[in-house]
């Protein structure tokens, strides 16, 4: 199994390397966004304006598919590399994400964003605070400690599901995955920065 296919808990295949020995790495147009706290009672904008896809794409509520994943991302500018087993891959330089649909009909979208860094065991308390932290004071993304790979390192994810066996039409498809791929960087420079953990 190729070590882009992982899922939480997956413990084989090799870790990603890191710096300029990635190859293929996404240099992305996905705007930045600071995630606004919870706490703050603000209206939280979008993570990008596509509003003028409006005007582009037709209003037609319907399954979500891989293909509309992918057709949405296509529109973002945000390269990926299919799996074939259901998964599409998106690849920035500090992170990659994992676009799918879970749920007994998949009907579930996910985001489920990695850090390419992981974590020493001994830091593991450190670990649990800082994704903690970041679950009390932001919005968007859940936020997890991964069970130690096969080197003993802690894999840390961030991931946003949408239950959406109703449909949806695609600019709303386009709009959550502008979001979940933003927020997913926003949380990766985080625990680069101000979390102090990768």
């Amino acid at each position: 199994m190729p070590w882009w296919q992982w899922r939480p808990g997956h413990t084989g295949g090799g870790e990603p390397e890191t710096g300029s020995g990635i190859r293929g790495v996404q240099r992305s147009t996905v705007r930045r966004v600071n995630v606004p706290s919870q706490r703050e009672g603000e209206q939280v904008s979008s993570a990008g304006d596509v509003s003028t896809l409006d005007d582009d794409i037709p209003v037609k509520v319907a399954p979500v598919t891989l293909r509309r994943i992918g057709d949405a991302l296509d529109l973002l500018d945000v390269r990926y590399l299919a799996d074939g087993d259901g998964s599409l891959l998106a690849m920035w330089e500090r992170h990659a994400v994992l676009f799918t649909l879970e749920g007994p009909d998949d009907e579930i979208l996910v985001m489920r964003a990695r850090p390419h860094s992981t974590v020493p065991p001994d830091w593991a308390d450190r670990a649990y605070r800082v994704v903690n932290e970041w679950n009390h004071t932001r919005r968007f993304c859940k936020a997890y400690v991964g069970d130690p790979t096969e080197r003993g390192m802690l894999p840390i994810y961030a991931e946003l599901q949408v239950p959406l066996s109703s449909g949806a039409h695609d600019a709303l498809v386009v709009e959550l995955l502008d979001c979940g791929a933003a927020v997913a960087t926003s949380f990766v420079d985080w625990l680069h920065d101000e979390g102090a953990l990768l």
